[in-house]
């Protein structure tokens, strides 16, 4: 059973509401602004981590999305950082309002928190926390800055030559509907964890293959069906790498059935160089 809280009552409820093996999902991107900014991003991503989530559960998933009416060097833009995000592509996009048919009758819509947003007919209603940055970017919403897609959106948060699954990473690391204020700080923390994590699992690979831990496993199927909980789910990977009686092969295969839904390239460093595993 997978469910999660709708924020229109604030209570759990099961996805999705008929049953059937097919999610659909609706990623509403904030209407009246031609610029798109980290929010939005997190909104595709809290659909994305939401569709692996239900395939892992065996149920198929569908996203669809629709935007603002962007001019093409956005809409190119945003594409692009979906793609370095891990972001699978939506099944179809379409500009807002909504032509009637597009998310009709999508099971769960995903919304940056917006008390005067509009509700929807059918479905669950995720309300996702926005995104700040601060440094030269202090005080000044994501959405109205321009360059921030022109030079890459992705630019506005993370140095050149950051690995953009390290903002991934720093964003799955809050509750989705927390909102989520970036630093350098917890940048630099973000590509310091996913380095170690890498090669770790690279190290591992290289010892015999183990099965997940049941209780491992167990942990990881209930957090995620309760309200997506990715977080618990990271906590988790802390504790699994550094248990002495979980064999290196099984810490190997913890983390990379549990990468199906954090979508991090956690095997990326497999067949290359590193220590032998201790």
């Amino acid at each position: 059973m997978l469910r999660i809280v709708d924020a229109r009552t604030g209570h759990l409820v099961e996805i999705p509401s008929v049953r059937r093996h097919l999610l659909s999902i609706c990623v509403h991107l904030p209407a009246g602004d031609a610029r798109i900014g980290m929010t939005d991003l997190r909104l595709l991503l809290v659909g994305d981590v939401l569709a692996r989530t239900a395939e892992l559960h065996g149920l198929q998933s569908r996203m669809f999305l629709t935007t603002p009416d962007l001019p093409q060097e956005q809409s190119e833009a945003l594409g692009r950082a979906m793609s370095a995000l891990g972001v699978h592509p939506p099944a179809d996009a379409g500009v807002h309002p909504p032509n009637g048919t597009l998310c009709a009758a999508a099971d769960v819509h995903v919304r940056a928190y917006d008390p005067a947003a509009p509700n929807e007919v059918g479905g669950v209603r995720i309300d996702v926390g926005r995104v700040g940055l601060t440094s030269r970017e202090r005080d000044v919403p994501d959405r109205a800055r321009p360059h921030v897609l022109a030079s890459g959106l992705l630019d506005a948060v993370a140095p050149e030559g950051t690995d953009p699954l390290a903002v991934r990473l720093l964003m799955l690391g809050h509750a989705h509907r927390t909102p989520v204020t970036f630093t350098g700080t917890a940048l630099d923390e973000a590509r310091r964890t996913l380095g170690d994590w890498r090669e770790l699992v690279a190290d591992w690979a290289q010892e015999p293959s183990r099965p997940v831990p049941a209780d491992v496993l167990r942990h990881a199927h209930d957090v995620l069906a309760e309200d997506l909980g990715v977080p618990a789910v990271l906590d988790g990977l802390v504790t699994v790498a550094t248990r002495p009686d979980v064999p290196a092969g099984a810490k190997f295969e913890t983390f990379a059935f549990l990468d199906r839904v954090l979508g991090l390239d956690l095997a990326r460093e497999v067949g290359h160089q590193h220590r032998p595993a201790t």
